[in-house]
């Protein structure tokens, strides 16, 4: 899916905090900023108006 040495780097780009593999929906998780960035072909799709936003 996503190289682990990648996840070890990435940050949310909007708020620069952590991010969380859901490997379930495919996507990175930004709790803070409550974004979900996906992922295609093993490549995190970083752009935030591209994020789906988390419902509360």
């Amino acid at each position: 899916m996503i190289d682990r040495e990648l996840l070890t780097i990435l940050v949310c780009p909007q708020c620069k905090g952590e991010l969380v593999l859901d490997r379930e929906a495919g996507e990175l998780i930004c709790k803070a900023d409550r974004l979900a960035f996906a992922i295609r072909d093993g490549i995190p799709v970083m752009l935030v108006d591209e994020a789906r936003r988390l419902e509360s």
